[in-house]
């Protein structure tokens, strides 16, 4: 049942991708995100939605519920039609300057410090653009990704990301671990999302909530040493984009890494609150993050 569900899914995506290219990327997004809106919930659940939004936002009517979830269906469909267009934001291929950055001058201590950063975020607005931006900004740079779960999208969608978004891809995984610290070793600096439930790692408040949550960000900084950067990208009315880089966490406890590892953690969850409270429908709500 699961394949012929995959089989369906990657049938309509590749056909859309296909009528995108056709159109062009303004009456793409126009379409895409109209279609998000209207079918979105065949492939993932209202309720688990309704449920993210409620451990998130307090006091919130059923009203502004419905707008964040329409809003966030449009939001994924201008993505899933900007994925065909990657090349024009990495090229710059547009009349005027479609994505403003903030905070350079964090980048700028990073090249000058010699050492790599580990930069973090979550899944918000056009996530995929962040990385691009840090490496278009000659941040050496490796991505940690987690594998779509359909196999017939994943390998088109990972070529893509390692063409236009970022060169470096390492898979989630121990595997995936193991190349991250290989990266830091050489001075390279990582990113990673860190806004998704985790196997491994501990159960941390998030929005007051306790939410399984990777100690990884927190004890590759400990282990080498370096600054944890958060990242935010916000969508703009015009579908232009603004990235801000902010302000590093660092080490709060160098003689007692258990004790920092979990404050890092803590710090981190925190900076990903205030993020989302930026905009929560600009945050991708579809993953099941207090499972």
């Amino acid at each position: 049942m699961k394949i012929i569900k995959y089989i369906i899914e990657a049938v309509f995506i590749y056909l859309l991708f296909f009528l995108i290219r056709l159109i062009g990327l303004n009456l793409g997004r126009k379409i895409s995100s109209y279609l998000f809106l209207n079918i979105g919930f065949f492939f993932r659940s209202k309720k688990l939605i309704k449920e993210n939004i409620s451990n998130a936002l307090n006091n919130i009517t059923d009203e502004k519920v419905e707008i964040i979830i329409k809003s966030m269906w449009k939001n994924y469909g201008l993505i899933f039609a900007e994925y065909i267009y990657l090349k024009k934001f990495r090229l710059n291929k547009f009349s005027k300057p479609h994505i403003s950055i903030s905070g350079k001058e964090i980048l700028d201590q990073v090249i000058k410090s010699g050492k790599p950063a580990i930069f973090i975020s979550g899944h918000f607005a056009n996530f995929e653009l962040m990385a691009m931006e840090l490496e278009k900004h000659n941040i050496d740079l490796a991505a940690i990704y987690r594998p779509l779960n359909n196999f017939l999208l994943n390998p088109y969608m990972v070529s893509i990301r390692k063409k236009y978004i970022c060169k470096n891809q390492i898979k989630k995984g121990i595997k995936g671990v193991k190349e991250a610290i290989n990266y830091l070793s050489n001075k390279n600096s990582i990113a990673l999302m860190v806004d998704q439930r985790v196997s491994e790692g501990a159960r941390v408040n998030f929005f007051g909530t306790p939410a399984h949550t990777t100690f990884l960000p927190a004890q590759l900084a400990l282990k080498f040493k370096c600054q944890i950067i958060p990242i935010y990208i916000n969508r703009t009315f015009d579908d232009k984009f603004e990235v801000e880089i902010l302000k590093p966490i660092s080490c709060k406890h160098p003689n007692n890494i258990d004790k920092d590892k979990v404050e890092i953690t803590n710090e981190i969850n925190t900076v990903l609150e205030k993020m989302v409270a930026q905009d929560p429908s600009q945050w991708i709500l579809t993953h099941n993050r207090w499972k």
